[in-house]
């Protein structure tokens, strides 16, 4: 059936009529922040680039380049640049992949010689070149046979054309097929060529898509970052490639700002951070991912458990202990082993038995509930452990304490009916909250992760649907925005997790919820119901800190290392202006000490001046001076973090002040 002259389409909410052969481009031709658009032709809505030709129904909307799939593009297409600028500098380079990631982009490539800082100079400026050329991105419909011909010298595209269709991924989590642009089923490969004014071909990729129209509108904001190593396919017993990072943005401005939050981040750096103020450590002689924590370090762990130990008393919850290792069945009955046997250590052999360090607690806790006969009245029943758990995360991905192999979990699990489900939510929920209030995150939003399409999964459509809307409803009720995540769900229930947004705008996944219908079945869980029945609990896994180890680290780069009195190592040190004063400072800080305050007075020899300097450096929220003046007026003189200063507060004053600021929690 052929195409009717005139199109009706529906542009943005508005339908219009429009010529046949109208392109995207021409629906947006006096807009310039418009770079893709999404056309629903009836199969739903795909990104497509803005050269499309439109057909008699779609639905049409604008991707400007400053939304997140705009920026997708945009990155995408600077990649395609620099893989372009690469083959034009060292033409012996074969191409991996090149996806845009959150903030920026990459590109793989295997070269003989690692790439140097100056390297990556010479590809930027190469790459301005191209860009100022102009060359539009040029989309074409390839077979398998034309694919190879034309890529016959791209080993590792060969390779990505092998799995069109295929289920495999790229070590950043991307489908594998990224360069192949193919989703499973779809049946059409594409080459991108980058086409220069008058029709030469420049150079050409296998890719999905969809891209700017031109490289000109790349003129504006990015910047190659770095290098790394990376295995092809995130297999290390792959071809190890080189990885070249790049940002991208939309303007100058938001390539600056960009670039200052990042030397933001890096002064945070919790790794950093950790060493200055001699918090904790990673020993070479103990192996990458596993921590110790070091005396100032300890309080910081010391104080967090205490909290949240105490909270979970007066929630209700039971403490239980839990042992680090058990035999292979436990994790076979709870489902674990079959997914995560991966990331779990391997096996030891102990008297004819395969132990496993165990990566999570919850089926030890559900071996406590069926230790003896349960009834509807105990129930909720909560338990609640620091239970130390191992996970063999690959040391690519191994990150200070935010990606660890050894990690404490402040896990609890709740057993109630699926009637008193929304209520136990709902308190957890509250409860998750109001800890990150307290420990100064007060910046969140709630992601719904739901079942997705893969086999991963187990439980029934309905059951998953009745736990999902427990779950949503719970969420609504908070109030917060919720953001949906589907396929992100644990392979046993879906879940709600909390994302924090730190001081400089940085989102964390913190807290977790989850609805678990599958454990209590596969343990033959059971309670005696008021009709005399045995009936099967609900159980509602979470986790406050998540993880101690990567809340530790992300509270380090929230405050800078400035942590709050309550939480500081050290929360005031006396520092006296000559030797002669010391023993009234010495008389101060044993009031202190007296009300629970980490004192201490410094009677080194160096001096005042400098005392004050190293105190600040380590981030001291109390400086006490003593004078003269102070010592014959019973008062201490307060130096604050932020340089300002108080003199002569009278000595309960000033105890008072800052037992008060530690009550209270504040920042100063």
């Amino acid at each position: 059936m052929s195409e009717p002259a005139v199109l009706r389409v529906v542009v943005d909410g508005d339908e219009r009529e429009v010529a046949a052969g109208t392109t995207a481009a021409q629906l947006y031709e006096t807009r310039r922040d418009v770079v893709v658009a999404r056309i629903d032709s009836g199969s739903g809505p795909e990104l497509k680039d803005l050269t499309t030709e439109l057909s008699d129904g779609d639905v049409v909307e604008a991707v400007e380049i400053g939304s997140p799939d705009g920026l997708d593009v945009l990155r995408h297409s600077t990649a395609h640049v620099l893989a372009q600028a690469v083959q034009s500098l060292h033409p012996q380079a074969k191409l991996g992949i090149g996806p845009p990631v959150r903030d920026g982009f990459y590109y793989d490539f295997d070269v003989d010689v690692p790439f140097t800082p100056e390297d990556l100079k010479a590809l930027e400026k190469e790459m301005q070149r191209i860009v100022k050329e102009g060359q539009t991105f040029a989309r074409r419909v390839v077979t398998d046979e034309e694919a190879r011909a034309e890529l016959a010298s791209e080993p590792y595209k060969l390779e990505l054309i092998g799995l069109k269709g295929g289920t495999g991924s790229a070590d950043d989590g991307t489908e594998v097929a990224e360069g192949a642009s193919v989703e499973v089923g779809a049946g059409e490969l594409t080459i991108y060529d980058n086409v220069r004014r008058g029709g030469e071909v420049a150079w050409k990729d296998l890719c999905r898509g969809p891209h700017v129209p031109s490289t000109r509108l790349l003129a504006n904001g990015w910047q190659l970052t770095r290098t790394a190593a990376a295995y092809w396919r995130g297999d290390q017993a792959n071809q190890q490639l080189q990885r070249v990072y790049g940002t991208a943005w939309p303007s100058k401005d938001e390539l600056r700002a960009h670039l200052e939050r990042l030397a933001e981040a890096e002064r945070r750096d919790h790794r950093r951070l950790g060493a200055e103020l001699d918090l904790f450590s990673f020993p070479d002689e103990i192996g990458s991912g596993l921590a110790v924590f070091h005396p100032r370090g300890g309080v910081i762990k010391r104080e967090m458990e205490d909290y949240v130990r105490r909270r979970h008393v007066e929630e209700g919850f039971d403490y239980v202990g839990t042992p680090h290792i058990s035999k292979q069945h436990l994790f076979e009955t709870s489902g674990h082993l079959p997914y995560y046997a991966d990331t779990m250590f391997p096996p030891m052999e102990l008297e004819n038995a395969q132990y496993y360090l165990k990566a999570m607690n919850c089926p030890m806790h559900n071996l406590i509930f069926r230790s003896r006969g349960r009834s509807y009245r105990e129930l909720p029943l909560r338990f609640f452990e620091f239970g130390s758990v191992y996970r063999y995360e690959k040391s690519g991905v191994v990150h200070g304490l935010t990606r660890v192999r050894g990690l404490t979990q402040d896990d609890s699990h709740s057993y109630c009916t699926p009637e008193q489900a929304p209520a136990e939510i709902e308190k957890l929920l509250n409860f998750v909250l109001g800890l990150l209030k307290d420990f100064g995150l007060d910046d969140y939003y709630l992601e719904l992760s739901t079942r997705g399409s893969s086999d991963k999964f187990i439980g029934s459509d309905e059951e998953w649907e009745q736990a999902t809307e427990v779950l949503r409803g719970c969420a609504e009720r908070t109030g917060l925005e919720l953001v949906a995540d589907p396929g992100g769900a644990a392979f046993y229930g879906p879940k709600i997790s909390v994302q924090a947004r730190d001081a400089i705008g940085r989102t964390w996944q913190m807290s977790t919820i989850q609805y678990d219908f599958n454990q209590p079945a596969r343990f033959g869980l059971e309670y005696t119901a008021a009709d005399g029945s045995h009936q099967q609990p609900v159980m509602i896994h979470s986790a406050k800190f998540g993880s101690l180890e990567r809340f530790f680290g992300v509270l380090v780069e929230h405050y800078a290392g400035a942590f709050p009195p309550w939480l500081a190592p050290v929360q005031v040190v006396g520092v006296p202006v000559a030797e002669d004063f010391a023993p009234h400072l010495h008389d101060v800080v044993r009031q202190l000490k007296a009300q629970g305050i980490r004192a201490e007075v410094d009677d080194s020899d160096d001096r005042m001046q400098k005392k004050i300097r190293t105190h600040s450096k380590a981030k001291v929220p109390f400086v006490l001076i003593a004078g003269g003046d102070d010592v014959e007026a019973g008062a201490v003189s307060f130096r604050y973090r932020d340089g300002s200063q108080d003199n002569g507060v009278p000595v309960a004053e000033a105890i008072a002040r800052i037992v008060e600021a530690v009550r209270s929690r504040v920042q100063v």
